[in-house]
């Protein structure tokens, strides 16, 4: 945000100072440099007295006159050939200097001028010019006094937009920080502004989002919620209708039916219970955090893991400490993505842990057909499953990684897919701030 603004106060200033040249330009081309029409008036007294006096004088006259300016005047009047003139100007001057006219040259302080384009004057006066040094023109005056009107320009223009900017840029930081809350899970967070404020109908259409946002997300939780408990009433009465008919049952055939439809009824309640641990975590805004030593941590959920893997390597640093965390639900997002692991790989997994300042980092590998680059963010999903494991022996119900990460999450951290290096396949890699 504040990079926002100063990128616009920059284009602002850049703005003004290429009006200011522009300007500059225009009136030169239109009305000539205005750096030199300063000049002129600051040496308006010696072409005055060039004009008024000396020229007005005879024919025979002349010179006399101009010699008596000569002898009372600080400026150095002096008469040079009319060529050494013309050569001293720049081409687009040597015009005004045949026309007659008057030739400032800020920068040296002079003036140019023919003695009269008739020879009149004096014999051959048509081939000569005069030329008057030493005259009282400061241009460093005249450059401060355009530098101050540039300054004041700037200010009346700056300050007003800095105090318009100023509020649009609070404004939008409370427009940020509501949606960095409503992004990591406050869905209460709304926007509070005053109608004068330029941003509020943003605020307003942000507001009514965020409304209904919340409303579809706390209708989908509890419907999930509800569903989840209201199906556990008739899978108790199925189980116990199920253990009646098979203390009831004596065919060998019957039995095997009455044991496929436990497994589907111990599959359904599986479902029920993610969808209520999904159902728990989306509600779930305090942490029952506490001191968790890492190693031990590891290890039991490594011990716990059924059916093991035929090949389990460890890499865990010894010294990874304690970590403050609800330990129910990060034990719960590690051991799925072991048990993960071991259902997709080819019978070996990898576990490294290692801390590195204030970062804890937890990596599961494995040696399976991995997850494609273009699936890995949808895998997280709630429901999604690679079309590999769609099958009801390996595929479950694509709800262990989208608890993972939501797990995850709550304790500040980031969980991504990666693809193994060493093994080939998936490399699941965790990691979570954990303070010294």
């Amino acid at each position: 945000m504040n990079r926002l603004f100063f990128r616009f106060f920059v284009l602002v200033m850049l703005s003004i100072t290429a009006a200011t040249f522009v300007i500059y330009f225009a009136i030169s081309r239109l009305f000539g440099d205005p750096l030199e029409d300063i000049a002129r008036r600051q040496a308006a007294a010696q072409i005055f007295v060039l004009e008024q006096y000396v020229d007005q004088a005879p024919a025979d006259e002349w010179l006399p006159r101009l010699n008596k300016v000569r002898e009372v005047s600080d400026v150095h009047f002096e008469i040079i050939p009319l060529a050494t003139a013309r050569a001293a100007l720049p081409a687009s001057r040597r015009a005004q200097l045949d026309r007659g006219e008057v030739v400032i040259d800020p920068v040296a302080r002079a003036f140019y001028r023919r003695v009269d384009t008739k020879g009149n004057r004096y014999v051959g006066s048509d081939e000569e010019a005069i030329l008057a040094q030493d005259l009282p023109i400061d241009i460093g005056f005249a450059l401060k006094m355009e530098v101050v009107r540039y300054v004041i320009v700037a200010l009346a223009l700056l300050i007003p937009i800095a105090l318009w900017s100023r509020a649009h840029w609070k404004a939008l930081q409370s427009l940020s920080r509501v949606a960095d809350d409503f992004g990591s899970g406050n869905l209460s967070a709304r926007a509070h502004l005053h109608r004068r404020d330029a941003v509020y109908p943003l605020a307003e259409r942000i507001n009514h989002m965020a409304d209904r946002i919340q409303g579809l997300m706390e209708a989908q939780r509890n419907l999930l919620h509800s569903v989840s408990h209201e199906v556990r009433t008739p899978i108790a009465r199925l189980e116990f209708a199920l253990e009646l008919l098979r203390d009831a049952a004596g065919n060998p055939a019957l039995d095997k039916r009455i044991t496929a439809m436990e497994g589907d009824l111990n599959e359904l309640k599986d479902l029920v219970n993610e969808l209520l641990s999904m159902s728990k975590l989306d509600a779930k805004q305090e942490l029952h955090t506490e001191p968790v030593e890492v190693n031990d941590m590891l290890r039991s959920l490594v011990d716990g893991l059924t059916p093991p893997p035929e090949q389990m390597s460890q890499n865990i640093s010894p010294a990874l400490g304690d970590i403050e965390c609800d330990r129910r639900l990060l034990c719960r997002a590690i051991d799925n993505l072991l048990r993960n692991a071991v259902k997709y790989s080819n019978g070996h997994v990898a576990l490294s842990a290692q801390r590195a300042g204030q970062q804890l980092e937890i990596v599961v590998e494995d040696n399976g057909p991995g997850i494609p680059e273009e699936e890995r963010e949808k895998i997280f999903e709630p429901f999604y499953r690679l079309d590999r494991s769609r099958d009801r022996a390996t595929g479950g119900f694509g709800l262990g990684l989208s608890i993972a990460q939501k797990a995850v999450r709550l304790h500040g951290g980031t969980l991504h897919i990666e693809t193994s290096e060493s093994l080939g396949g998936a490399r699941m890699v965790v990691r979570l701030p954990a303070k010294d």
